[in-house]
């Protein structure tokens, strides 16, 4: 227990998630200078002239653990240790010190770049945690929008269903665009953090207005979330559309989806039959510049074609990976 909980604490120290304490620290560092020590005397037995080297290492876990003043005390110990302890019975000599010198330079430059090193992942532990409240935050607040945006849909769901409780016709129409608009929105909410299946999603926008009233052709696919919320948003125009002026305003209106991929890309069509003639109404809308825009992040275009059989779109984009 003991030994999992100092391999716990090494473990944050060495992340820089904690501060040592100054006492901990100087014993670290005496460790590593005795294991310096030990190697160096090893190594003496084929190499006798080789007097600082093996503290370098030291001077950077030293360093790395307990901060530059320990690292600094560490190399200091580390040079004195050299000329001190002569493993090889060679005299203190100039070379030696210039040996010794150039130890404390690259002890110098160890110091420095473990340093700033830390110093770069402390900034970055302090961005990720921001982004991260950040984050937790705004998923608060969306999820307690969708959760008020919900409680308001359904209340002028049952405000409209008893101010037209006599007029079925007109209910029935009204009906079907809120729980297409609420089916939409849940939609967006889940696909938001998670992705959706492209069947899924078009069984959420069209299943309100009647499951005979629609096929859908195409093998499964995965959307990624930014994707699938694009998506959703124009099928979402496109079933309105249908209920306000195409297909689904005639008692025999049908809607067929197709989709495939090729390679990376989707390509899907929407063909509405046994509609009214479709043609634009009025001024070009946020629902025409929707269909022309969403999907410009994924490298896509939607192409809108009125026929005397309704209204046909195709789409493309590229799919990200999930």
């Amino acid at each position: 227990m003991a030994m999992t909980r100092l391999i716990d604490d090494i473990k944050q120290i060495w992340r820089g998630e904690r501060q040592p304490s100054l006492t901990w620290s100087c014993v670290f560092a005496a460790f590593c200078l005795l294991v310096a020590t030990a190697f160096r005397f090893g190594m003496a037995q084929l190499r006798p002239d080789v007097f600082f080297t093996p503290y370098t290492p030291a001077v950077f876990f030293a360093t790395a653990m307990g901060g530059s003043g320990i690292g600094w005390a560490t190399a200091i110990l580390g040079a004195a240790l050299g000329l001190a302890l002569d493993f090889g019975g060679g005299p203190v000599d100039a070379a030696r010190l210039t040996l010794m010198a150039l130890y404390l330079a690259v002890s110098g430059l160890v110091i420095w770049g473990v340093n700033h090193y830390r110093g770069l992942a402390t900034k970055q532990r302090e961005i990720a945690r921001r982004l991260t409240e950040e984050e937790q935050y705004r998923k608060l607040v969306v999820d307690e929008l969708h959760h008020r945006l919900k409680n308001k849909t359904s209340t002028i769901h049952a405000v409209l269903h008893q101010v037209l409780y006599d007029q079925p016709q007109v209910w029935t129409r009204i009906d079907q665009r809120i729980r297409a608009l609420a089916s939409a929105d849940d939609l967006i909410a889940r696909a938001d953090g998670q992705g959706c299946d492209l069947k899924d999603l078009l069984m959420s926008e069209l299943g309100p207005y009647g499951h005979a009233r629609f096929a859908l052709n195409g093998d499964p696919l995965f959307l990624p979330a930014k994707l699938a919320v694009s998506l959703a948003l124009i099928f979402h125009e496109l079933a309105t559309n249908a209920g306000k002026y195409g297909a689904f305003t005639a008692p025999r209106g049908f809607v067929q989806v197709s989709w495939m991929m090729q390679g990376d890309r989707l390509k899907l069509s929407w063909d509405e039959a046994e509609g009214p003639p479709a043609g634009p109404v009025g001024r070009p809308g946020f629902g025409t510049k929707l269909l022309k825009a969403a999907l410009s992040s994924f490298d896509g275009q939607t192409e809108t074609t009125y026929l005397a059989t309704g209204l046909h779109c195709t789409m493309q984009c590229r799919v990200p990976p999930s």
